[in-house]
């Protein structure tokens, strides 16, 4: 079972930074997707930030040039560095782990399965 636990969400001014963490265990190192959304009060929820096992890398079009995705395997860790903060990115971020089996010893990523607590990241102007 995935246990994903984030930590790191505050206030900050507009145009500060945070970064987000994401402790993750219970994931398959060879056929994995994590990602980071975001909701907002009366928002549908968003994908912020992808990454897979092959290293590929998304980010939603809100947050493209001022968020970055990484990961560190040593400590089971999913991060996200948030900077040039604006109040619209006020939201409840989560981390979330996809849903993987294998089929003809093929990887294949099905949903978003499995979701952390949430972070609340606050930019005020």
């Amino acid at each position: 079972q995935v246990q994903l636990v984030e930590s790191g969400g505050g206030s900050v001014q507009s145009g500060g930074s945070l970064r987000l963490s994401c402790a993750a265990s219970g994931f398959t190192r060879s056929c994995y997707s994590m990602a980071w959304f975001r909701q907002a009060p009366g928002q549908e929820r968003e994908g912020v930030a992808f990454i897979n096992h092959l290293g590929v890398i998304n980010y939603g079009d809100s947050v493209t040039g001022r968020f970055t995705i990484s990961q560190d395997n040593t400590k089971n860790t999913l991060y996200l560095q948030m900077n040039s903060l604006i109040p619209e990115d006020t939201a409840m971020y989560y981390c979330a782990a996809a849903a993987t089996t294998y089929m003809a010893s093929r990887c294949m990523i099905q949903d978003y399965r499995f979701w952390g607590q949430g972070t609340q990241v606050t930019v005020s102007s």
